[in-house]
């Protein structure tokens, strides 16, 4: 007993030295640190009274101070940055789904401001800016060096008004001017057609309306077909969507999942991690679904796009997606402005990060550019090209006496059908394609027509 109890005493004491010599020193890296710290704010301090009583204009100390923040956030990535209290009120308005503007989701890269997708139906989209430009000059003026809120705060103004970007397209060899005229921009979160049997939905952001507008909208085209037994399949289109509004990415996710996790962000400590996974129910019934992405699809619309994939619950066709996989905390602060913060990452289901890779389209599908007008392309090609004859051509050809009227009909309903097909096809060879292997998985299923 004598030993056990001198053992374990001894036991105390080396642990007492050994904590103290290895406490001494991370108390004293500590305390050197702190100082260090102080040492950087006392010659901040310094340099802005300087330049407040020393720099050849007057300058405004509030916005010294604003310019000096939004420095700190900008050094860390691109997506972190400082919020006045009038970009914080416009950042809400955006968010609920109408504000002013050009209508273009913009980041940084090499100093320059880079489209990361035009707003389907806004001035920037009907002047024909695409995913992948950069805007260099903003009348005139170059954007090299400015911060991506001020070179943004560049392209603001009154609506009605007109702007000149000047803009470098890959596969353009010089750049080149667009006008534009400034507008409201009111978004509707979510659109929907029918082409043929399939349902397309198109989902342009994820605000605050967007799982509400993706249940209208499936409806209304459910309503459209005279009911869900006549859905072939779903399109899903999230080509050029910069994100938005991660609960309501999860939402949409859970909309075509049954179960299983849809994502998980990940932050610098364990506590600041969450899972969420998708609830019980499949807003289309587990109809066939194809998911289509391009260069354009950013943040939410990937978190969407990497859950059906890696479920299995849908095909994704398209070119990869941008590769945004950080999170944003917007953290109200004094004065009324906020700090955007990245403050985690996330990961799809299968645990990859998106992060500066994107999401692979399980086909690739490149999106032809078309560089000449429809008027053009039918003035190159003869006559023969534009309609092929056939064995009906013929003069005197046989009448094929074994259709009824009604097989007839039929036929000339298939052609229709076939014809419209190929226009889309001209119109949009991505969309096009998902339809086609809706069509395709429908024909192998003889319950889903």
């Amino acid at each position: 007993m004598k030993k056990f109890v001198v053992a374990a005493l001894g036991g105390v004491v080396a642990g007492t030295l050994v904590a103290t010599q290895v406490a001494g020193p991370l108390l004293a890296d500590e305390a050197k640190s702190n100082s260090s710290v102080y040492e950087q704010l006392d010659l901040f301090g310094d340099v802005f009274e300087r330049i407040r009583s020393q720099y050849v204009e007057e300058v405004d100390p509030t916005k010294l101070i604003e310019a000096a923040i939004n420095g700190m956030l900008t050094s860390l990535d691109p997506h972190s940055s400082y919020l006045p209290p009038k970009d914080f009120d416009d950042m809400q308005v955006q968010t609920r789904g109408e504000f002013g503007g050009l209508g273009i989701e913009v980041t940084q890269e090499d100093g320059f401001v880079k489209v990361v997708s035009p707003i389907d139906g806004t001035p920037a989209e009907e002047a024909g800016i695409e995913s992948g430009d950069f805007i260099t000059h903003v009348n005139g003026e170059s954007v090299l060096g400015l911060t991506l809120d001020d070179a943004v705060e560049t392209m603001r103004g009154p609506v009605g008004s007109e702007i000149v970007i000047t803009v470098v397209r890959k596969g353009v060899d010089e750049p080149f001017d667009v006008t534009i005229t400034r507008d409201t921009i009111k978004l509707t979160a979510v659109r929907s057609r029918v082409e043929g049997n399939t349902v397309v939905l198109r989902v342009t952001t994820f605000n605050d309306q967007t799982y509400s507008n993706l249940e209208e909208e499936w409806k209304k085209s459910v309503e459209e077909l005279d009911g869900i037994e006549n859905v072939n399949g779903v399109v899903l289109d999230l080509r050029n969507n910069p994100g938005g509004l991660l609960p309501q990415a999860i939402k949409v996710s859970d909309a075509f999942l049954d179960a299983g996790e849809i994502v998980s962000t990940r932050g610098r400590e364990p506590q600041d991690s969450d899972r969420y996974n998708a609830t019980k129910g499949d807003l289309t019934g587990g109809l066939p679904m194809v998911v289509l992405i391009n260069g354009g699809s950013a943040s939410a619309s990937e978190i969407v796009a990497g859950a059906l994939k890696d479920h299995r619950r849908a095909i994704v066709v398209g070119t990869r997606s941008f590769g945004k996989g950080s999170v944003q905390t917007v953290m109200p602060m004094k004065g009324e402005g906020a700090m955007r913060l990245t403050t985690a990452r996330y990961y799809t289901p299968s645990g990859r990060s998106i992060q500066a890779l994107g999401v692979s389209p399980d086909i690739v599908v490149e999106q032809p550019r078309r560089d000449r007008t429809a008027a053009e392309e039918t003035e190159d090609q003869p006559s023969s090209a534009l309609h092929m004859r056939s064995e009906a051509d013929l003069r005197g050809a046989l009448d094929n006496d074994s259709m009824t009227e009604d097989e007839r009909k039929q036929a000339e309903e298939e052609q229709a059908k076939a014809e419209a097909a190929a226009k889309l096809r001209e119109e949009d060879y991505q969309l096009a394609y998902a339809v086609d292997i809706l069509k395709g998985l429908s024909a192998l299923d003889p319950e889903h027509k």
